[in-house]
């Protein structure tokens, strides 16, 4: 307990984090009945100082604010907030769950910084993947129309789940993708969304491989060394992809993370001056002469109308894996400044704008200059002799090589938790064998399948718009459920809309899963 009664009086007992002796007198007649108004009204102090609206808290927790107005003293509430240590969460002061807060101190972050962060985060390889997407349906320039508004339209329901994570960790206190679902649906069933982040994140090493092997044979080539796909996976993993994932400290990598964006950047420049001064149209473009026929550039009459053909579905589920970000939701919410729902949201749908204007811009100079022979990594279509192009299968190597341990590691220590293995046992002998193990299954199964863009689509249609589209839905209408009458009508109302995202999503992953496997067996 911090209080304790005596003579008629509450006294605040000295407490680790409070060090303001706060003193009122209630008659013992008022002392039942106000008891619970009291506490209310120290959690509301403390609340006010944070930044909350206390008005509005007391009325969702059904307190007469005159009373609470009484109760909260001007002395208690200057003390508290010089000393500053005190600190309750909404939920802390209502005993289960609270209205979505109006702000809180969240971390020292900048929002540029982060939505810089973020745009890295989700413009990444699949952006490479996207033009083989929009050949799955169309053949003709005008299929661009149809496939950039899936673009912006998954962008935006892959926001909107992205928001709906962050606003369930602002009602439930929470910190990490597993603790929103604990805390809003239940413990017991969290280890659905620890094993979906822990083998959509192996899906992604995967793909790294994969992109990695294409990328560095057609380097090598540029340079006179034709090497066979496999041996060029296998030397480069052997080489420098195992001795980082065998690094315990990944700190030092931090700083190339940016070399991510920088090659994303790049590239689409590149793309965009080749498209640009045609040096790949037929039938005399620059450097047709020197690619494969299968490679070349190859344009049909199947236009716009292909997007209502179901392999329409292998585009937005490529999108789905494209966009995926999610599991860091709650990290850029708690580490942005002055976290207030709007600030977050504002932070959400800049980062989303951006990136999708990336991935049309990207996706349109690819198919645009190959039509449906985009390859499944679209650097591939690009010819050995390019030295634009070459520059640019350089900056993504260079990225790919040193984003793989951060992602590795994540898949590491997923199977780890999944594992139930506690961090005082993760001895490094134990970390050496799990990572010799797990690299060695990616890379088996990077060596099995050729075709990256595959990946990318099944992984969307599955796990991907699970943490997308249906786990947010879910955690949403969990967390509003279990705030019971606190919960606003418009909360209660939006809790539909969330779940038809949710639906949303698992219509597009059944038919995008049946429609990629099809693609495969063609």
């Amino acid at each position: 307990s911090i209080f304790t009664c005596k003579n008629n009086h509450l006294h605040f007992i000295h407490h680790p984090y409070i060090t303001h002796h706060y003193k009122e007198t209630i008659s013992s007649s008022e002392m039942k009945t106000n008891m619970r108004a009291f506490l209310i009204a120290v959690a509301l102090t403390t609340i006010a100082v944070e930044g909350f609206t206390t008005t509005r808290t007391v009325t969702s927790l059904g307190i007469n604010h005159g009373i609470v107005n009484n109760l909260i003293s001007e002395p208690s509430s200057k003390a508290l907030k010089r000393s500053g240590k005190l600190h309750m969460t909404a939920t802390t002061a209502s005993g289960s769950f609270a209205e979505e807060p109006d702000a809180t101190k969240g971390g020292d972050a900048s929002m540029s910084n982060l939505i810089f962060n973020l745009v890295k985060s989700i413009v990444g390889a699949g952006v490479l993947s996207l033009p083989a997407g929009i050949s799955a349906f169309g053949n003709a320039p005008s299929a661009m129309i149809p496939a950039s508004f899936l673009i912006a339209l998954i962008g935006i329901f892959s926001g909107y789940g992205f928001s709906l994570i962050g606003r369930v960790c602002a009602l439930t206190g929470s910190t990490s993708y597993r603790e929103a679902w604990e805390k809003s649906i239940n413990k017991k069933t969290s280890i659905i969304a620890a094993a979906s982040c822990t083998f959509k994140t192996c899906l992604a090493t995967t793909a790294y491989s994969m992109i990695l092997a294409d990328t560095f044979r057609a380097i090598f080539a540029s340079v006179g060394l034709n090497l066979t796909r496999s041996t060029t996976l296998l030397s480069i993993t052997s080489t420098v992809l195992l001795p980082l994932c065998l690094l315990k400290n990944l700190s030092s990598l931090a700083p190339f993370s940016l070399l991510g964006i920088v090659g994303m950047v790049y590239t689409a420049f590149a793309m965009g001056f080749r498209f640009f001064t045609k040096a790949y149209a037929l039938p005399a473009g620059k450097f047709v002469a020197d690619m494969p026929v299968s490679l070349q550039p190859s344009f049909g009459n199947v236009g716009a109308s292909g997007v209502l053909n179901p392999s329409s579905f292998i585009l937005i589920c490529m999108l789905s894996t494209a966009y995926m970000a999610h599991f860091n939701a709650p990290k850029f919410y708690t580490e942005l400044k002055d976290n207030t729902i709007k600030r977050y949201n504002t932070l959400v749908s800049t980062s989303f704008a951006i990136s999708i204007a990336v991935f049309a811009i990207m996706a349109a100079f690819g198919f645009l200059t190959f039509g449906s022979a985009s390859s499944g990594l679209i650097l591939n279509n690009y010819s050995n002799k390019d030295v634009l192009m070459g520059l640019s299968r350089v900056a993504v190597a260079i990225s790919l090589v040193f984003s793989y341990p951060l992602a590795f590691a994540g898949c590491r220590d997923g199977i780890l938790d999944l594992a139930n293995v506690p961090l005082s046992e993760r001895t490094n002998g134990l970390l050496n064998k799990v990572t010799l193990a797990a690299l060695s299954c990616i890379t088996t199964s990077a060596l099995v399948l050729n075709d990256v863009s595959f990946l990318f689509s099944i992984a969307g249609a599955t796990l991907g718009n699970a943490l997308i589209y249906v786990y947010p839905a879910l955690m949403f209408r969990g967390a509003i459920k279990k705030m019971g009458d606190k919960a606003t009508k418009a909360q209660k109302r939006e809790t539909k809309i969330a779940m038809g995202n949710g639906i949303l999503g698992t219509v597009m992953g059944v038919i995008g899963t049946r429609m990629a496997l099809k693609s495969l067996g063609a």
